[in-house]
């Protein structure tokens, strides 16, 4: 049975890993014949071809579910319901939109949408919005969030921006209630920290600063205030051990069993916790592991601490298929699965403090692996900051949390309870920083499959019991996926990177020595794509410092994401076409026209437009030149400064043209174009901006010139390999099913 189950597994989690979807046809197929083996010797087969099949079909049914694409792009009025709690910041309201229908298309079932100075939402109330569509759609770069696949996880099959809207009913029922009471936690005197409180309680991380998340990251303490398997495992434990202990000491009922009212009363205590938490997927994901460990407890013990995980994992995925593509699912069970590998063959009785010790050192060495291999962030200082925030948040912070907000209608006990819980979790945020400012997270390269396969070996050594002589080579076995070195371009070769910000700007280029950053994407609000997209880009490549961060000029597209940057990597010198806008940070240096220097036989040149008036005409310019290969990058100039720049002795041809102000019709003139000559037009632009860019006129002169064009919002970020005469490499040729093309 337990082979079965094996396989049913792992050909439901083969979904992640697939390019494309099989044909229905195929699947069908595949349906048919795992029945008939069912009945054979090769049952696990015919289990694996059962669990794929039906990861595959659940998955096709949430791709036909997305915003047809000829709609993509459109205004439409639609009807719906507000699900879950609206999360609001920087004046911006973003909400799940459920139920969405229009007289005049069919729509997804769930939406996504954002409201710009929108007004307050509730969950559960009813509205006529007029929405901007989107088919579902994110950034593409080396290392970095995969929305498109969160998005799929989450059946959401389209986004959307709010023009304007009427509500139609007000809210009702258990949302309104959840939505009423997140308001109050808000209210509530706490030291500063209610959206913590919120986020403890409902599941609602809204509340939280970006400052507050970079905490948690770098300290591996995010698992901490989101509502996971620990919180409800903590509140189900602590109700299974009240009957417990009541039933030992004599004051249980004789007449009433106390195992399983204890098991009752537990689940019931998980589902109440998960229901204050909406039931999101991780929340069921946890109510479902309490269940199966509780059914366990009561009538499977004798089947072995693995039993309750393996039925866990199985139902997780057969009721929601799309949970393998989300981190968290990985990161959850490996860390149970790591649990009862240490602690489920242990002998003899450990104290508290020993099992807590020893869990975190199985959690960092055992997750390292799945971390690197999810693109996640590797906090260093996870183990010693979860030794001292783990019961400190479990002890603590939650339990009176959960007491103040049971007592809220007691207005002074309860308010006193959240008023000592925001104060806990207050200390903890100020420790915690301590600690980041010490050892902040690492994000390293990619790795090879040879090097990752040796790394996952030696954690699977060190985690064997002790004693056993083979432990020692694990640490042996880790060391050349941790310090492998980074392939560099070659002398007199440059690789360059455009990275995919949206609306914005951000380009690395590397020679074999040195780094150089154009322009650090744009930022938005709380939204700085600066930090959130282009510094892990950089890590993952292996940056660990910038000779030069070049801003073409000041606009918070080009240079909005720089004071990010500077921050998480040693910055040697700032250049910037506008240096006197630069309101606070460190003092750039002007862009020198004609200033040029070589590096490991590279050539760079600046230039600038000195006549020019604006930002845009005030763009400094960069020719890299590697071999003979010519790259050009504009910045926002226009057209008055392309005929200055046309004025000078510029070497041409230009083989890769950074098309000006994103393709921009004051911009990219026909002068230019004809002068130049590229053989290479790189267009960096948000898909559907309301600035139109790139400008069909501009697209038709690169298209008449002969040009390739070169788009990050179809081809997402974009690699060249300067000097060897070479095309470019979308990160969006490297196919996933569900990766618009």
């Amino acid at each position: 049975m337990r082979t079965g189950m094996l396989a049913l597994a792992v050909g439901l989690l083969t979904l992640p890993f697939l390019t494309v979807l099989p044909p229905h046809k195929w699947l069908f197929v595949a349906v048919g014949i795992g029945f008939l083996l069912l009945f054979t010797r090769a049952y696990f087969v015919g289990f694996f071809l059962l669990g794929f099949a039906w990861a595959c079909l659940s998955a096709q049914s949430a791709l036909d579910d997305r915003l047809a694409p000829e709609l993509d792009g459109r205004t439409l009025w639609i009807e719906g319901r507000v699900a879950g709690l609206p999360e609001v910041g920087e004046g911006v309201v973003r909400f799940e939109f459920e139920d969405a229908r229009s007289r005049r298309a069919q729509l997804p079932q769930r939406l996504r949408l954002a409201w710009y100075g929108g007004p307050m939402l509730q969950a559960g109330e009813r509205w006529r919005l007029a929405v901007n569509l989107k088919r579902p759609q994110g950034l593409v770069n080396p290392q970095g969030f995969d929305y498109e696949a969160w998005l799929l996880a989450q059946r959401i099959g389209g986004t959307g921006t709010i023009k304007s809207g009427q509500r139609l009913s007000e809210a009702t029922g258990w949302a309104s209630w959840r939505d009423a009471l997140r308001q109050r936690l808000l209210a509530s005197p706490a030291y500063g920290r209610e959206g913590g409180l919120a986020a403890l309680v409902l599941g609602d991380g809204s509340g939280l600063s970006t400052e507050d998340w970079r905490l948690l990251q770098h300290t591996g303490t995010v698992h901490l205030m989101v509502i996971s398997g620990q919180h409800i495992a903590l509140l189900s434990g602590f109700l299974y051990l009240l009957v417990a202990g009541l039933a030992k000491r004599g004051w249980w009922p004789a007449g009433l069993p106390w195992l399983p009212c204890a098991c009752l009363l537990a689940l019931c205590g998980a589902l109440f916790y998960g229901a204050l938490a909406g039931f999101e997927v991780p929340v069921r994901r946890a109510c479902v592991m309490v269940a199966l460990v509780l059914l366990w407890r009561l009538c499977f013990r004798h089947l072995g601490a693995g039993w309750p995980l393996l039925a866990a994992l199985l139902t997780v995925l057969l009721l929601e298929p799309l949970a393998s593509l989300q981190p968290g699912f990985w990161l959850s069970f490996g860390a149970v699965a790591l649990l009862v590998l240490i602690f489920g063959g242990r002998l003899g009785r450990w104290g508290w403090w020993s099992s807590l010790s020893r869990a975190q050192w199985a959690m960092a060495v055992g997750l390292l692996p799945m971390m690197l291999a999810l693109g996640l962030p590797v906090s260093i200082s996870g183990p010693l900051a979860n030794l001292v925030a783990v019961p400190w948040v479990s002890l603590v912070v939650v339990p009176a949390a959960l007491l103040g907000t049971l007592f809220l209608p007691i207005p002074l006990f309860g308010d006193g309870l959240l008023w000592l819980a925001g104060g806990a979790l207050n200390l903890l945020f100020e420790l915690l920083a301590v600690i980041a400012a010490w050892m902040p997270a690492w994000l390293p390269s990619k790795l090879p499959l040879w090097a990752w396969l040796m790394l996952l070996l030696g954690a699977l050594l060190l985690l064997l019991p002790a004693g056993i002589a083979i432990r020692l080579p694990g640490v042996v076995l880790m060391l050349p996926a941790l310090f492998l070195p980074t392939a560099v371009p070659l002398p007199g070769r440059a690789e360059v990177w455009l990275f995919d910000v949206g609306q914005g700007l951000s380009v690395l280029v590397r020679t074999r020595e040195h780094s150089l950053l154009y322009d650090a994407g744009p930022r938005f609000g709380d939204f700085d794509v600066g930090e959130r997209v282009v510094l892990p880009s950089l890590r993952a490549l292996n940056v660990k410092r910038l000779d030069t961060l070049l801003l073409s000029h000041a606009d918070t597209d080009h240079a909005g994401g720089a004071e990010a940057i500077m921050s998480g990597l040693p910055v040697d010198e700032l250049i910037s076409g506008e240096p006197e806008r630069r309101a606070s940070g460190r003092l750039a240096e002007a862009c020198a026209s004609g200033q040029h220097w070589q590096w490991d036989g590279v050539t760079f040149t600046l230039w600038q437009w000195a006549q020019g008036t604006t930002g845009n005409q005030r763009s400094c310019v960069l020719l890299v030149e590697a071999d003979g290969e010519r790259l050009l990058l504009t910045g926002d100039i226009d057209v008055q400064a392309e005929a200055a720049l046309l004025a000078t002795d510029l070497p041409r041809p230009v083989h890769w043209l950074l098309a000006p102000h994103h393709g921009s019709r004051t911009s990219s003139s026909q002068a230019l174009i004809e002068a130049l000559a590229p053989t290479q037009a790189l267009i960096s632009r948000g898909r559907h901006n309301h600035f139109g860019h790139p400008h069909p006129t501009v697209v038709a002169r690169y298209r008449q010139a002969g040009a390739a064009l070169q788009d990050t919002a179809l081809t997402g970020a974009l690699q060249i390999i300067l000097g060897e005469q070479g095309g470019a490499q979308g990160l969006r040729e490297q196919a996933r099913f569900w990766r618009e093309k």
